[in-house]
């Protein structure tokens, strides 16, 4: 199975930004692209670097973002996994993938479950944490499992989703640097980025596809400093070899091949879930276990 990342930067504008992604994921389709995954929030700008309720209009009009993105996945004939701002009621809003079918139909939705709140990342402003659960997404190119950005720091979340049964580990994703750290701050970032994903992708032995954006946004309130989104997406195997990485400046579509008998094969010699002691796992229900 062919597979397309599509890591690009932000546009200006809604409009011109998901012309610039339709045009991207019909030249993914025309490639043999049968999966195509997009960045975090790709329709607009990584909005939740400050807190202001005018991008709750943002979320407004969902239900023709569903209309749209699920045209443009049957007009390229590609499994399409996108990341929209939802409004589910007036004062209640998700950060939901929603992954489409080949013939545009909705084939599932993940509604982000971690939120996090630091600066430059104020998303609990924005999101209600999402209740859905952690549940694959069945799909003509695989059973999908769809987390989001943050998401990706929970070993907890990879598991159940391999648990129940995904073939794929995918994290649509919005990180980047400011650009006060240091260049050793930087890479201490990418990396730890890179390898706690990589270590999802052994310890469930199914690979792991994460596709970032790139290119520097302001902070629309003047207050924060910027995020240079870091961009290296990329894919790994089910033993975390990495099989395919952009950069973390241009804008790319990130082509891997993914064959997914290779999970049985490193499942056979890596038996992990054979060898899990569930009766002594209790104490992962607690927030910390201090008594």
């Amino acid at each position: 199975m062919i597979t397309a990342l599509i890591q690009q930067r932000y546009y200006g504008s809604k409009e011109v930004t998901i012309e610039a992604t339709a045009q991207k994921i019909a030249e993914a389709g025309k490639s043999g692209a049968q999966l195509v995954i997009l960045q975090e929030l790709h329709q607009n700008e990584y909005f939740c670097q400050s807190e202001d309720t005018a991008f709750f209009d943002y979320a407004a009009n969902f239900e023709q973002d569903i209309l749209y993105w699920g045209g443009v996945a049957k007009e390229h004939n590609v499994v399409l996994v996108t990341s929209l701002f939802e409004k589910r009621a007036p004062g209640l809003y998700h950060n939901t993938a929603v992954v489409f079918e080949k013939d545009g139909s909705v084939a599932g939705r993940y509604r982000k479950m971690h939120i996090p709140d630091d600066p430059g990342f104020y998303e609990k402003f924005y999101f209600t944490p999402g209740d859905l659960g952690f549940e694959p997404i069945d799909t003509s190119v695989g059973r999908l499992g769809v987390l989001v950005c943050w998401d990706q720091w929970y070993p907890e979340a990879a598991r159940i989703m391999a648990l129940k049964g995904a073939e794929l580990l995918i994290y649509p994703t919005a990180i980047g640097w400011f650009d006060a750290d240091s260049q050793a701050e930087k890479e201490r970032q990418k990396e730890a980025w890179i390898t706690i994903q990589r270590s999802h992708a052994v310890a469930n032995g199914i690979p792991v596809l994460s596709c970032n954006r790139v290119g520097f946004e302001a902070d629309s309130a003047g207050i924060m400093p910027g995020i240079r989104f870091w961009g290296n997406s990329f894919v790994c195997g089910a033993q975390g070899e990495m099989i395919a990485q952009a950069d973390s400046q241009s804008e790319t579509i990130l082509y891997a091949e993914i064959e997914h008998k290779r999970t049985k094969e490193v499942r056979d010699i890596w038996p992990f879930l054979r060898d899990r002691r569930i009766e002594a796992y209790a104490p992962l229900l607690k927030r910390y276990c201090d008594d």
